[in-house]
């Protein structure tokens, strides 16, 4: 989507005139471009501080080379390019598409056989780029254009030749981690199987909305990549035996390009005739911002002032306004009457940046729902995931590996392009975050800029499975808490070390060793609360740095989503049953749901759970998906009451709702984003519906000071009224 130049942006590069952003990441912009002839290219280039590097230039030299190895037929086609420029720069085609994940979240899932027949098609582009002795090392949803004629790769960033390893460095850009290889993962050579097995993750996720190791954060998801199968649960069966073989650990056991080619392919007739409606109607609404009268280049700031936030008419596409001329230079009338008639109108017509509240209650939010609010603000963000954090007036953003903080009004109060793409962690009204060269700082909330520093992580000898620095996990009165791995020592432990250091000293206040990568799911107390994937939980002396107590669970937990706390010293599991458990000594108090009967989600075959508890004024609230909302005595375990909601059952059990004076707000996935429940009605009173659809539920953040619930998905942050 286009957004408006800023002053510094170049008039032109090369024999292109600027015309608009089209996205902007940590290591460089890209921005639509038009020939004195009329040509509309793509220009990618990369920014100043890395444009001054020798080792970037060569890297973006291997890009270009790569992208022209691949061609016009299965990527963008290189117009033209220069990387020895002051602003190194390469031009290409602009494609008539959008990214595969922008496609699944705006229209769901691909069907089985336009799945088969895209990666039929990716498997040649990367026969094409194998057979030239070139990886491309990142291949991911959004690394993958869909356009009517067949899908296109793009971004080779990180491509190199089979073998190459001159050019890795510690901080550098690997990969990302949900579409990683395991051997990528450990450090080791990307050979062409490590595509494969990106490959089959990008066809696991078109097909069934959801890569196939899940989402979270960096060492969460290196770890299932590692260790965990994939879920092929949501996949059509006719593919679920080939994509397991590209899946495999091994790289040896993954079937060639040419192998898989073979098994998807055998489908007849032209791409676009296996796409569905609503995504040629998509595609086609897409096709005509390149077109739209450009938003106007902001000016520079008054002078001492950061930068001003566009306004936010100007941070989206203009409205589309497709007369029949434009309707026909983009494919004809026929097309678009089409469109319109089997239901894609709404995707052509609708405005970008409008509100996402539905004008009428959900079939399904309850009776009686009144229609939800409009957000007080919006802000949409590039990029492949938002890490949101809240601390004072102010919510941070990191992604891509910018770091973005919007005051309580949604304007924009700073940015940082030197952070490492791991979420911020919050202490005493202050963000702490990793730079690049793994220095820990105290971020400024209001201009997103680091202070001082607080320690160097190099000093740790901590790793991250060969990929990152240690990453913050969690702070707490004056402590900061970072996980990583030896750096010495066999390549296959799985062994992590928790280290505890003093925010005013930068000194070790601690250490602790934990099997699993782990979270820290609540600090109360002087008590540090943390939880791995394998189901085990236990407390930390903050004061000591001691292990106070441990307990080992059957089930697998959301590592810090499914524990509610209360000041009182007690936390509360969400498994399947909830569970309220002491935390000086860790003894459970009591327990709920024994012989109830809990309801999987449509589709799901793993066990279902109860959601994460809330805590509010001796009360423990929460969903129980069969049933409903369900509230509890804090102190005894004993049932208040229960209120039937249907739609309990489509809330995922690591979704953490918030709580404000009157309502109760779930968070969920999919359209229905989050529904507000009264309290005192003991019925849902709106849902706030999603165009998006995203794909995790939302994070909520309750600020009370402006009575906002601050709600971060995995595109952008608005804010709605808090009651």
């Amino acid at each position: 989507m286009l957004s408006p130049l800023v002053h510094d942006d170049p008039q032109t590069l090369g024999h292109y005139r600027l015309i608009a952003r089209l996205g902007s990441g940590g290591m460089g912009t890209v921005y639509l471009g038009r020939s004195q002839r009329g040509r509309t290219v793509a220009l990618k280039t990369l920014h100043p501080e890395f444009a001054a590097q020798r080792e970037f230039r060569t890297r973006f030299q291997l890009e270009v080379d790569a992208a022209r190895v691949i061609g016009g037929h299965h990527g963008a086609e290189v117009v033209d390019a220069d990387a020895l420029a002051e602003t190194p720069w390469m031009a290409t085609e602009y494609v008539l598409g959008l990214p595969l994940d922008d496609l699944v979240t705006v229209c769901g899932p691909l069907p089985g056989a336009a799945t088969r027949a895209a990666g039929a098609r990716l498997c040649g582009a990367l026969a094409q780029l194998h057979g030239s002795h070139v990886v491309h090392r990142d291949l991911k949803p959004s690394n993958i254009l869909i356009t009517a004629q067949g899908p296109k790769i793009i971004d080779f960033g990180i491509a190199r030749a089979a073998g190459d390893d001159r050019l890795t460095r510690t901080g550098a850009a690997a990969g990302t981690p949900a579409f990683m290889s395991p051997e990528q993962a450990t450090g080791q050579e990307h050979t062409p199987a490590g595509d494969i097995f990106a490959l089959a993750g990008v066809l696991v996720f078109a097909s069934s909305g959801h890569g196939p190791f899940g989402t979270g954060q960096t060492a969460d998801l290196l770890y299932r990549v590692r260790y965990s199968q994939p879920d092929l649960s949501q996949v059509p069966d006719e593919l679920v035996g080939a994509l397991e073989r590209c899946l495999a650990k091994e790289p040896q056991e993954r079937p060639t390009v040419q192998e898989l080619g073979r098994h998807l392919g055998g489908i007849a007739g032209k791409f676009e005739d296996f796409l569905p409606d609503p995504v040629l109607a998509e595609i086609l609404r897409r096709c005509g911002v390149a077109w739209e009268v450009p938003p106007p280049r902001l000016p520079a700031p008054p002078l001492g002032d950061s930068a001003p936030a566009p306004p936010e008419a100007a941070r989206s596409v203009g409205r589309l306004h497709l007369t029949r001329r434009r309707a026909l230079i983009l494919g004809g009338g026929a097309t678009l009457a089409a469109a319109a008639a089997t239901g894609g109108a709404w995707a052509l017509f609708r405005p970008d940046g409008a509100s996402a509240a539905k004008q009428a209650p959900s079939p399904s939010s309850g009776k009686g729902a009144a229609t939800a609010p409009k957000p007080n603000w919006q802000r949409r963000f590039g990029g492949e995931s938002l890490q949101p954090a809240m601390t004072g007036d102010y919510v941070a953003v990191v992604r891509d590996g910018r770091l973005t903080t919007v005051d309580m009004e949604g304007e924009d109060a700073g940015t940082n392009r030197n952070v490492q793409d791991e979420p911020l962690v919050t202490d005493r009204g202050h963000f702490y975050g990793v730079s690049d060269e793994l220095i820990l700082h105290r971020v400024n909330a209001k201009t997103a800029a680091f202070g001082e520093s607080v320690a160097d992580l190099n000093d740790l000898e901590l790793r991250d499975l060969n990929v990152h620095g240690p990453i913050l996990i969690g702070a707490y009165k004056g402590t900061v808490v970072v996980q990583g791995m030896p750096k010495r020592g066999p390549d296959d432990t799985l062994k992590r070390h928790l280290v505890a250091l003093d925010t005013e000293t930068g000194k070790i206040r601690w250490r602790d060793k934990t099997e699993m990568g782990a979270k820290v799911a609540a600090a109360v107390r002087g008590t540090l609360i943390l939880v791995d994937d394998i189901g085990r939980i236990w407390a930390i002396d903050m004061a000591k740095g001691k292990v106070t107590w441990s307990r080992k669970f059957d089930l697998l937990m959301d590592a810090g989503s499914s524990v509610g706390v209360d000041p009182d010293g007690h936390i509360y599991l969400g498994l399947d049953e909830i569970f309220a458990l002491r935390v000086s000594d860790g003894k459970t108090i009591w327990r709920f749901g024994k012989g109830r009967s809990l309801q999987a989600p449509p589709g799901q075959k793993s066990k279902p759970y109860y959601g994460t508890p809330l805590y509010k004024k001796g009360i423990v609230y929460f969903l129980e998906p069969g049933t409903g909302v369900v509230a509890l005595d804090a102190r005894t375990g004993k049932l208040r009451w229960e209120a039937e909601a249907g739609w309990a059952v489509e809330v995922p059990p690591g979704a953490v709702p918030a709580a404000g004076d009157q309502y109760l707000y779930f968070p969920s996935r999919g359209s229905r984003l989050v529904t507000a429940f009264d309290l005192k009605t003991r019925a849902v009173k709106w849902v706030y519906i999603d165009p998006d659809k995203v794909l995790g539920p939302p994070t909520l953040m309750p600020h009370h000071g402006s009575h906002q619930l601050v709600v971060a998905t995995d595109r952008r942050v608005l804010a709605l009224p808090l009651k």
